[in-house]
């Protein structure tokens, strides 16, 4: 019998279309937006997207969506994509050595 392993906060994708559409699950909160830039607290960490004449199309933060759309040029996360209760951790553990 084979088990499956199910990692916590998995369940985050990044889905573009065409360059101009994209739709994001797992995310927590939107720290900030404007026109040319957005970024996403994401299960995964935060997600930069920069571009042009960006707007938010929809947005359910309990379902954990948004969907944007505008002209994309670039998408980042800015940190080192380990789990947060891991980054938790490793920051306590680092306190109380």
């Amino acid at each position: 019998m084979m088990e499956e392993v199910v990692t916590a906060g998995a369940s985050h994708e990044v889905v573009m279309v065409g360059r101009n559409s994209l739709d994001v699950s797992g995310v927590i909160g939107v720290e900030s937006f404007d026109s040319e830039e957005f970024l996403l607290q994401t299960e995964c960490g935060y997600l930069g997207i920069r571009g042009n004449n960006l707007h938010i199309k929809s947005l359910d933060l309990e379902a954990g969506r948004v969907a944007i759309q505008g002209e994309f040029y670039e998408m980042s996360y800015l940190d080192d994509g380990a789990p947060r209760g891991e980054k938790a951790k490793s920051l306590l553990g680092r306190l109380f050595r």
